[in-house]
């Protein structure tokens, strides 16, 4: 796979997580690509950070994980 979809890739699973996890109410504001294995160049797809989240957001995550909704 060259870079060009492997960043294709990672942008849209990035763009499904968040729309499933606003399917559920949440939304992790530092969800992004990994800023350093996006510009790198390395024969994997980019990391996608999860970010920080506050207590309530991490609750609701556990939960929707949890129900298998």
């Amino acid at each position: 796979m060259d870079s060009h979809t492997h960043d294709r890739e990672a942008t849209e699973c990035l763009d499904r997580l968040r729309a499933a996890l606003a399917g559920h109410g949440i939304t992790l504001p530092s969800l992004e690509l990994h800023l350093l294995s996006y510009a790198g160049s390395y024969a994997t797809p980019p990391l996608i950070s999860l970010g920080n989240c506050n207590t309530a957001t991490a609750r609701r995550l556990a939960d929707a994980l949890a129900s298998g909704r």
